[in-house]
């Protein structure tokens, strides 16, 4: 049993001070997922890693009241945290771009451009959530490797299945997201 896994059952027993062992022995995998991640962001991106795991951190430890079964399960749940704090920050984004602090602007003067990344990240969001209804674990492989910046083998520990199931349940989502995403523009 790994001392992460241990220091989770501690948190889950209740033992006081056992979220404070927790992060220095998870920060830098958490930070390395986040950097992965947002490498993939546009140029100008604003959340940096850094900020990305420690909200994501606020978010799965901070009320002291969750408790995971193992690493592989502590894990999945930050890719899900850094998930969603993305998508927060691309609808934030997108409302500022589409209402928010309007200015008059003569349209004769503006080039238009092609779908932004954030918008990408909601359509993706969007397709997503139908993915979750009809197939969990697909969905669940499609935020460990696109938002949690997960490696096939990664997700395959995580998941509790081989790399092959890894890949083809990638294959299967992006094609499935992508026509879902397509319908929707």
């Amino acid at each position: 049993m790994t001392e992460i896994t241990q220091v989770l059952q501690a948190m889950g027993r209740g033992e006081s001070g056992a979220s404070e062992k927790l992060l220095p022995l998870v920060y830098d995998e958490l930070r390395r997922h986040a950097a992965v991640r947002m490498a993939r962001e546009a140029a100008g991106q604003t959340l940096q890693p850094t900020a990305l795991v420690h909200e994501a951190w606020l978010r799965i430890a901070g009320n002291g009241d969750r408790t995971w079964q193992n690493r592989a399960h502590f894990f999945g749940a930050a890719a899900e945290a850094m998930r969603r704090i993305l998508i927060e920050n691309a609808r934030r984004k997108f409302r500022l771009k589409r209402g928010g602090n309007q200015v008059r602007l003569d349209i004769d003067q503006l080039e238009l451009a092609a779908t932004t990344p954030d918008e990408k990240v909601l359509l993706i969001d969007e397709a997503l959530e139908r993915l979750q209804a009809e197939d969990p674990e697909k969905a669940r492989v499609v935020v460990l490797k696109f938002f949690g910046g997960y490696t096939n083998q990664e997700v395959a520990e995580n998941l509790g299945v081989t790399e092959r199931t890894v890949e083809r349940h990638w294959a299967y989502a992006k094609a499935w997201l992508f026509q879902m995403i397509r319908a929707q523009k």
